[in-house]
């Protein structure tokens, strides 16, 4: 009887999950995977093909803009990685009590307001008559006003800032556990900071370096807000791209294929990553 009470509970437990996984993760792919392979042969006439993928491959704009997208992802998640780093371990092993409370807030406290307000904050310093701008007039450093925003700059700040808690969380998680006791034995042992963090540190965070990567990525990959309001309408993302085909050119067969290559890629990038680190997803999701 208990056992059949424990199993009721599990299933109406589970059941929420499993209804969130199939109606708005699954079904949607499998019809954006029928959409994809659709093609238009006459009015309300369809035939299933690769015609698509094949316009995909065939235009260089498309293929270029998919990888650059790709690639400015990949080098915003570095940048992330690097800069988040050294604020996680500082946070996790070298504060205590209400100091690092404090100072995992404060990380935070950007994060309370939508991505919007903060990117527009972004446009604010950047722009040409901006903080920035202003401020190297009245410094001397420049005859007149110049203009931050709308290049490839502007969009990996944006990336990296909207991103980074998404790395630093993960971290500081995972070097918490860290156990102090090691990092002395290593001193003891003659070793110097960098063979430390070589050899102890890097180590055991590695699980939360591959998770913060991987959520980093995913998130840059798909960002739609900040590539385009900080790089300009004309900056080549390839979000934007979607965005084009299934909004201005009502082409949701050919933005239905754009949508499931970006679906392929961040998939791939996410199990080579797993493969390059020899870390597995569960237990990178398990230990961060």
């Amino acid at each position: 009887m208990k056992t059949n009470a424990s199993r009721l509970s599990f299933y109406l437990l589970f059941a929420p999950i499993l209804l969130w996984l199939v109606l708005l993760i699954i079904l949607p792919h499998i019809g954006l995977f029928i959409v994809s392979i659709s093609e238009k042969i006459g009015p309300r006439e369809y035939q299933y093909g690769l015609g698509n993928y094949a316009e995909f491959f065939g235009q260089p704009l498309y293929w270029r803009t998919f990888a650059r997208t790709a690639i400015m992802s990949i080098l915003a998640t570095v940048l992330t990685l690097v800069l988040g780093f050294p604020i996680a371990y500082y946070i996790a092993k070298m504060t205590k009590g209400r100091t690092k409370t404090t100072l995992f807030l404060m990380c935070m406290i950007p994060f309370w307001v939508s991505e919007l307000v903060r990117t527009f904050g972004w446009m604010i310093l950047l722009r040409e008559t901006g903080v920035i701008s202003n401020l190297l007039q009245f410094l001397g450093l420049v005859d007149g006003p110049v203009e931050m925003l709308y290049n490839d700059v502007a969009i990996m700040v944006g990336l990296v800032y909207t991103s980074i808690l998404f790395m630093v969380v993960p971290l500081v998680t995972t070097l918490d556990s860290l156990d102090d006791s090691l990092i002395e034995a290593g001193y003891d042992l003659g070793g110097n900071s960098f063979s430390i963090l070589r050899e102890i540190v890097i180590p055991h965070a590695k699980p939360g370096i591959v998770s913060g990567c991987i959520v980093v990525f995913m998130l840059s990959l798909g960002n739609y807000l900040t590539p385009i309001l900080l790089g300009g309408k004309d900056s080549l993302w390839f979000t934007g791209m979607i965005y084009s085909q299934f909004i201005t050119r009502f082409n949701w067969e050919l933005g239905s294929a754009f949508g499931f290559l970006l679906l392929i890629l961040s998939s791939l990038m996410v199990y080579l990553g797993l493969k390059l680190s020899g870390q597995s997803l569960s237990e990178t999701m398990g230990r961060s």
